[in-house]
């Protein structure tokens, strides 16, 4: 029987403390939260690897580093509400919900959604808002929001989503340029995002979020 809680340790002593990455509630986060339940069943024994984890249709479940290093230069709050855009199975929403008050977690396939759900529930995230909806779309009825994270590569970020956090929030965005994409951190400062570039990671762009989407009534 494979001892995930010893894979998970691993995991955090070589893929995310050696990132830089120390604040206690992160830690103990990824720590706590199973990974090996948020990924496909025909996957579950490359759930601790240092590398994105295929859901398919171009979804991703990000790497350890990419989302520790996402969350340390978030630095969620304990009092924050946080939209999570692509959620897929929903292991970033099960991480985010350890840290933050509550997560809305956003996801457009519905198959994707249902099983996020089910596995949420199975780990008393209740703290998690399930959100099925259009993921450029945002998920306007529960925000604004404190922080934004978007768990995938954007070409083109759409106002709808920026309009969605609040004065002072922030956002993580993974641009992609060229082959290598640049997480960056905006801040809503005045109405306007002021953006600091954080780190280098790579994923697929998320649907709705492509460079010269053609939109069509």
């Amino acid at each position: 029987m494979t001892d995930y809680a010893a894979r998970r340790t691993t995991m955090v002593d070589t893929q995310v403390r050696p990132s830089d990455v120390t604040k206690f509630p992160i830690i103990e986060a990824m720590l706590s939260v199973p990974r090996e339940d948020f990924v496909p069943a025909d996957k579950r024994e490359a759930a601790y690897v240092g590398e994105n984890i295929d859901l398919g249709a171009g979804r991703t479940v990000l790497e350890p580093r990419t989302t520790a290093k996402m969350l340390d230069a978030l630095d969620i709050r304990s009092d924050e509400l946080v939209l999570d855009i692509g959620c897929g199975l929903g292991y970033s929403s099960a991480v985010i919900a350890r840290m933050a008050e509550a997560v809305v977690a956003l996801e457009e396939d519905e198959s994707l959604a249902a099983e996020a759900q089910a596995a949420l529930q199975r780990n008393d995230a209740d703290n998690v808002i399930p959100q099925v909806g259009t993921l450029a779309a945002g998920a306007v009825e529960h925000g604004p929001y404190d922080v934004i994270v978007i768990e995938g590569a954007v070409e083109h970020l759409p106002d709808t989503i920026t309009d969605q956090l609040k004065e002072g929030g922030r956002i993580a965005v993974m641009f992609a340029e060229g082959g290598l994409g640049a997480v960056r951190i905006g801040y809503k400062i005045d109405s306007a995002i002021s953006w600091r570039f954080a780190f280098n990671a790579g994923a697929p762009v998320l649907p709705g979020f492509e460079r010269h989407q053609a939109f069509t009534l």
